[in-house]
């Protein structure tokens, strides 16, 4: 049994894998106030839902992009199923190339997504990330990453045109009929929603120009889904791919272990 953990700006995700599938994936805010104790209370209340035991588990696989998260979960983490947890980094798989000018700055989570779609596909390909973050990652047939881009994400920038404008209240995100917003709400959802539809688009296309025109998408992250029009913009849609990656990589290390 595997248990792969991804901590991430928003929340933090707990995978299990065993019987080659995903049995149980919880998930919890990401509170960097809070210290091992909580963590360890989730996911022992996680285990004990499920009728699990923590001694079931063989292989740890960690990702963080929250520094000041990383050794907090590292530690509870070794108190519960010992010392051998494997912490995703630049150089943690051989098989992938970082092809950035430098390596150590890119996310652990960019890394596992890559590392998911390398064993997919023998392509070009772009890896648009849902999440707090909007990420399109570019890993090349060569099984190399040649580069990121970085914007706000949709909750992201929600709450930021929420946060610094005094009459414009925060909206659900849902994709709106019309491009002409009839109301305040409808006018957020256009801007932001219809917006991001043809940045997402306008970027993918631009990446494709740049490597000739050989390049397929793939969608991952929490709001993968939101943006209903763009779902034939990619092959396939998986919000798993970053838990599918670090699987990937735990199960690559334990064998090398062996």
């Amino acid at each position: 049994m595997l248990l792969a953990v991804d901590v991430g700006n928003t929340d933090t995700v707990f995978g299990l894998y065993q019987s080659g599938e995903w049995s149980s994936v919880w998930r919890t805010r990401s509170l960097v106030q809070e210290g091992d104790s909580h963590y360890e209370s989730r996911l022992r209340l996680y285990f004990l839902e499920a009728g699990l035991w923590f001694g079931d588990v063989s292989t740890v696989v960690l990702s963080s992009v929250v520094p000041a998260l990383t050794p907090v979960i590292q530690r509870m983490l070794r108190s519960l199923f010992g010392d051998e947890i494997i912490l995703v980094g630049p150089d943690i798989y051989p098989g992938l190339n970082i092809a950035i000018d430098h390596p150590h700055e890119i996310g652990a989570d960019l890394i596992a997504n890559s590392v998911a779609v390398m064993s997919r596909y023998e392509q070009n390909c772009v890896i648009v990330d849902f999440g707090t973050a909007l990420t399109f990652t570019t890993v090349s047939k060569n099984r190399e990453i040649l580069g990121v881009a970085i914007l706000p994400g949709l909750v992201t920038a929600v709450k930021a045109l929420f946060a610094n404008t005094a009459q414009l209240p925060e909206v659900p995100l849902q994709l709106p009929a019309s491009a002409i917003g009839k109301n305040t709400t409808e006018a957020i959802q256009a801007g932001i929603l219809l917006g991001y539809e043809g940045l997402v688009k306008s970027l993918i296309q631009r990446i494709r120009t740049e490597l000739g025109g050989d390049c397929i998408a793939v969608a991952t992250g929490g709001l993968s889904s939101i943006i209903d029009t763009l779902r034939d913009e990619f092959v396939e849609i998986d919000r798993k791919l970053t838990l599918d990656g670090l699987r990937i990589i735990g199960e690559s290390i334990q064998e090398n272990r062996s």
